[in-house]
């Protein structure tokens, strides 16, 4: 036994709490493979688009970073982004980690809305066609239908497999789960910028419509050849994933900490790729100079250093167990 703030935590060796229960292990298992099959069919989109393109390794490897190094295949780098997020919550699912779950959740359920924006362009008769007439349309349609299948796999198994409840911390104690509270502040913040630059640019000459028709319906915005959900969609998600997993943070949750991590992870790889475009066109000194090149920078800025202050706090021990459990990674050396 060891003292903590005062409250007494069982450190002796036993049960690992950071595993799934064994009633939950079918469910872990089932999301796993579903995710690592799906993983594995855009890995294979990566892959084979590279091969096709006769990229090389090492210009491969710059255009994972480098925006301006030119196309490395058919999918672009959300998706890229998305397959390593698929592929390592996986993992963790057939590891039996209970971190994989809420991650899990978050990934299907933007697996399914990419699945969904690709139904309703189906429902277009020229979309269909196009299917018909690209080479590739046939693996294309296959993927999706995948993704909607390992998302609803994943829905189905994971939501009944909640952990055990937590007793609540002492009411006026609001700093119990002050660092689940500081991730969610940050991603809140992230989603409201975001959300600002969407609303300035689609009141500045875009037109909201057309947008968000783009954003919802793949037949306005046609990706036949590849599995891919364009600009607009993937900006829409991003803002809704800051701001509902920022509010389920905020709230407490400690059962978002596989989410936060996860999402942080994806943003903060695609801020890097931004910068290092920046970089390379030499945007820091040009963009200053205008009111909007100055805010642009200084939002880059703090979604560089939210998402990584998000994956330190996630990552660490300090992100800490609620009263009564004791997570593995909260654990101490056993008496």
């Amino acid at each position: 036994m060891m003292t903590q703030d005062g409250r007494l935590l069982d450190v002796r060796p036993g049960a690992d709490p950071g595993r799934a229960t064994p009633e939950h292990s079918g469910a872990y298992l089932a999301a796993g493979l579903a995710l690592g099959l799906y993983a594995c069919a855009l890995l294979a989109w990566v892959v084979s688009g590279a091969v096709d393109a006769e990229i090389d390794p090492l210009d491969f490897a710059e255009g994972l970073f480098n925006p301006l190094a030119g196309p490395v295949g058919a999918l672009g780098p959300q998706e890229w982004a998305l397959a390593a997020a698929l592929a390592a919550v996986a993992g963790a699912a057939l590891a039996q980690r209970t971190v994989a779950r809420p991650a899990a959740l978050l990934l299907a359920c933007l697996v399914l809305a990419r699945s969904l924006r690709e139904g309703i362009g189906l429902l277009h008769t020229d979309y269909r066609s196009a299917y018909r007439f690209e080479t590739l349309g046939g693996w294309t349609l296959a993927t999706h239908v995948l993704g909607l299948l390992a998302a609803s796999v994943v829905l189905c198994v994971l939501l009944p497999a909640r952990p055990e409840p937590v007793p609540r911390p002492a009411a006026g104690s609001w700093w119990h789960g002050r660092v689940s509270r500081i991730c969610g502040v940050l991603f809140l913040l992230a989603g409201l910028f975001q959300a600002a630059w969407l609303v300035q640019q689609l009141t500045g000459g875009k037109g909201a419509g057309p947008y968000l028709a783009s954003a919802l319906d793949a037949a306005v915005s046609p990706s036949a050849d590849a599995p891919v959900a364009g600009p607009g969609f993937t900006a829409l998600a991003a803002v809704a994933g800051w701001l509902v997993v920022g509010w389920l943070a905020l709230a407490g949750r400690r059962d978002v900490r596989g989410a936060l991590l996860v999402f942080a992870a994806v943003q903060l790889y695609l801020v890097v790729r931004t910068v290092v475009g920046y970089t390379v066109t030499g945007a820091f000194s040009t963009g200053a100079r205008t009111v909007g090149g100055a805010l642009d920078l200084a939002t880059t800025a703090y979604l560089l250093a939210a998402m990584t202050s998000v994956l330190v706090l996630t990552t660490g021990r300090a992100f800490s167990p609620a009263h009564g459990t004791t997570h593995s990674w909260a654990r101490t050396r056993p008496e």
